[in-house]
């Protein structure tokens, strides 16, 4: 039994992920700050839920003890919540941005750790971005060229540079940036950009779905391994 906690899985990426593992026969864990929406979303999936705000170390603590009760071990971990920041360029959000994107990444990892190493075939996917990639953004031939999202990028980048950090402490657990593509969700909505989430949530699967030999420390897209 392969069992799998996804942050943010209510809706957008994190919920067609979910939908795609459930498939493959995974037991996923739909982990969602709001305790309707969350309960909805895995209700609809035949998931299991979570209260789990990623920016909240007690509610963080308390989904991996529910997890750990339930089944005693994790074996794929996907870091998908985020927040896109667009707009002002302040303090205050620059705060909320990182302490999602990034300060999330360590406080759920951190947490689930233990039950990772539980598993035969440990796994975690940090949802990334390329526009987190120095040589993404400043390539005029690329979109991130354009995209004037500096606390989003950043953060980005933080969260790439945590996988790779996390990959080589832990050299026993896969670590993967993905990048899964521009998709049409709730986050990029303002931008009228982005593909079918079902298109972008496959590239997140392949990377859930990794053998024990699959690789670890990289920032990936569909076609291979990013330069950043």
């Amino acid at each position: 039994m392969t069992t799998t906690l996804i942050t943010g899985a209510n809706k957008g990426i994190g919920y067609e992920t979910a939908r795609q593992l459930l498939e493959l026969g995974h037991v996923v864990y739909v982990g969602a700050r709001d305790v309707e929406r969350g309960e909805k979303a895995a209700a609809e999936l035949g998931a299991r839920f979570v209260q789990l705000d990623v920016t909240d170390d007690a509610s963080v603590a308390k989904a991996l003890a529910t997890i750990e009760a339930e089944v005693g071990h994790l074996d794929v971990l996907v870091n998908n919540a985020g927040v896109l920041a667009a707009g002002t360029v302040d303090g205050p959000t620059a705060l909320n941005a990182f302490d999602t994107n990034a300060v999330g990444v360590v406080r759920v990892t951190e947490a689930a750790l233990p039950l990772l190493r539980k598993s035969e075939n440990p796994n975690v996917v940090t949802i990334s971005s390329s526009l987190g990639s120095f040589w993404a953004v400043t390539n005029p031939e690329r979109p991130e060229y354009t995209l004037p999202l500096a606390l989003y990028a950043a953060s980005k980048a933080a969260a790439t540079m945590l996988t790779v950090q996390y990959a080589k402490a832990n050299p026993g657990i896969k670590f993967n940036a993905i990048e899964p593509g521009a998709t049409a969700t709730d986050m990029t909505a303002a931008f009228g950009i982005g593909r079918p989430v079902e298109d972008s949530a496959e590239v997140v699967v392949r990377f859930a779905t990794l053998g024990q030999d699959g690789p670890t420390g990289t920032l990936q897209d569909e076609t291979g391994e990013l330069p950043w």
